[in-house]
């Protein structure tokens, strides 16, 4: 039973520091009596003084020079260190904390009891872990900088506390501000948000009002009939694609009608992949479709006649005059460059009397065209081959057949796909005119000749009659013109109507670039002796 009285061994007393030099504090000799303390009152026993009395009040250890606390003032180092407090027991209740002493008023320090200021017995919280305190002297004047220090106070409490305590009127002024700062955040950002939604719609739609933009207004002036526009208006109506499509291959051409009957005039190697089984099929520029039939054709010329049937409202593009053409004339060509029809583009004629050859695709010359061209920078591309040339009259003075190619060295490409490099090729109308009669009066175009066999392997300059002819026989056919005229096997024409002649194409295409029946004069040499002479074309039907 808990009486309040304690029982059982008393708890030792911390040592006092002795009197002597400053420094470490040497213990006390004791006996081994005095290590035990006397019981205490209660008991039946008074306390025993181990020591002398000291006056009361006295000082415990030597005065300190340095006012090393918890003994004197705070050092003029460091802040004071944590004054020696006793650790109670597990589940020992702590008194409550006295409230802190101030200079004006200092708390009472109980007189010493017992034997030079012993400390009287303490009665101990719990029977089990008796604790002591030992007596504290009477705490000196603290300076102001440590009046709120409380050695007592739960650990990590500040030295100092400026400013009313925590939980005051002051904090709530402060949750309130915090509050205030929390609104007018929250209404920045949705004013924000609303300023980047209306600043972003306006960007994107031009303003909260309609826009209209100034524009001229629409006018019915028609161009003049010598501007491009002029004559791509006044030539498109009779300009026409041809789709062609045979057992072995397709291809897509241009072609432009001739007269109200349906007869169209294209160029042999748009209309040759149909064959004689293939279909044409012709569009107009109006979008109506027909299907067409094959009248004639002509690989020498490179040119051929198709026709349409129950179409009516054709107009027939006029036919000009190629020999009135002169170099840097202005020029219009129309087409369907890679299907796309009724294309227009325009340039001038840059050379007159171009000698080309193309086609040569079946090995044996048969497909070889020769062409007195005129040469334009007007872009023409694969699908312009057959459409027409035309002048500043919109009158045909030529129908654009080859082209000269960047990757290409060894002549004019028909029907490839390689684009424009301003270098195009134009047969003249005046021989497109003679031959397209011809094919729809016959069928067949005829070809003017001199009746010689030329030898295409010479090198020199001029076109040489060769030793052989066909099937081993004269070189200069019998009758012929040629042998009329007198030109013998090994001459070597340099010239026809007074034009030079370098090549054995080039004696061809200047040939052909004439009707039959029509007299020519010719310069040659014979054995290093310069000759002329005048002969009258013959015929030879063409192919």
């Amino acid at each position: 039973m808990d009486d309040g009285k304690p029982t059982g061994p008393q708890a030792k007393w911390w040592s006092r520091p002795t009197t002597g030099r400053p420094g470490r504090a040497e213990p006390e000799s004791r006996t081994p009596g005095e290590d035990t303390p006397p019981a205490p009152p209660g008991a039946g026993q008074e306390p025993q003084a181990s020591h002398q009395p000291r006056p009361s009040g006295a000082p415990l250890h030597e005065p300190d020079a340095y006012s090393t606390p918890p003994y004197g003032d705070p050092g003029p180092w460091a802040p004071a260190p944590p004054v020696q407090r006793p650790t109670p027991a597990h589940g020992t209740p702590v008194p409550p904390q006295a409230a802190a002493p101030s200079p004006q008023h200092p708390s009472p320090v109980p007189p010493p009891t017992g034997v030079q200021g012993g400390p009287a017995p303490v009665q101990p919280q719990s029977q089990q872990h008796p604790t002591a305190v030992q007596q504290q002297p009477a705490p000196a004047p603290v300076p102001a900088q440590w009046g709120q220090y409380d050695p007592w106070a739960a650990p990590g409490q500040p030295l100092t506390q400026l400013g009313p305590p925590a939980g005051t009127e002051p904090g709530r002024r402060k949750n309130r501000r915090g509050g205030a700062f929390a609104g007018v955040l929250l209404l920045t950002l949705v004013a924000s948000g609303i300023g980047g939604g209306v600043g972003a719609y306006i960007e994107r739609n031009g303003g909260l009002t309609t826009v209209e933009l100034p524009q001229a207004s629409r006018t019915t002036t028609d161009r003049a009939p010598e501007s491009v526009a002029g004559i791509a208006a006044s030539a498109l109506p009779s300009v026409v694609t041809l789709h062609v499509s045979g057992t072995a291959e397709s291809g897509t051409g241009t072609g432009f009608v001739l007269d109200n009957r349906g007869h169209i005039l294209t160029n042999n190697h748009v209309v040759a992949p149909a064959g004689t089984t293939g279909d044409i099929t012709v569009t107009f520029s109006s979008g109506e479709t027909a299907t067409a039939e094959l009248v004639g054709k002509d690989s020498g010329y490179d040119l051929a006649v198709v026709k349409v049937r129950g179409v009516s409202g054709l107009k027939p593009l006029p036919l000009g005059n190629s020999d009135n053409v002169q170099v840097g004339d202005p020029v219009v060509a129309i087409g369907a460059p890679f299907d796309l029809s009724n294309t227009v583009t325009s340039g001038i004629i840059s050379a007159k009397q171009r000698p080309i050859t193309a086609g040569g695709e079946k090995g044996d010359g048969s497909d070889i065209s020769y062409v007195d061209a005129l040469q334009t920078d007007a872009p023409i591309n694969p699908g312009n081959s057959g459409g027409p040339l035309v002048d500043t009259q919109a009158h045909v003075i030529g129908i654009n057949s080859a082209i000269r190619a960047a990757d290409s060295g060894k002549g004019p490409e028909r029907g490839g796909q390689s684009g424009s490099i301003g270098l195009g090729f134009a047969i003249p109308i005046n021989q497109g005119k003679r031959v397209a009669e011809e094919l729809i009066n016959t069928g067949r175009a005829t070809h003017p000749v001199i009746g010689v066999t030329l030898d295409m392997k010479f090198t020199g300059d001029g076109a040489k009659v060769g030793t052989k002819g066909a099937d081993d026989g004269p070189a200069v056919t019998k009758d012929g013109p040629a042998a009329k005229a007198g030109i013998r096997s090994g001459d070597v024409i340099t010239a026809v109507q007074g034009q030079r002649v370098h090549s054995g194409e080039e004696l061809i295409v200047k040939i052909r670039a004439h009707r039959p029946g029509d007299r020519l004069e010719l310069r040659l040499t014979r054995g290093g002796e310069e000759l002329t002479i005048t002969l009258t074309l013959g015929s030879s039907s063409g192919t």
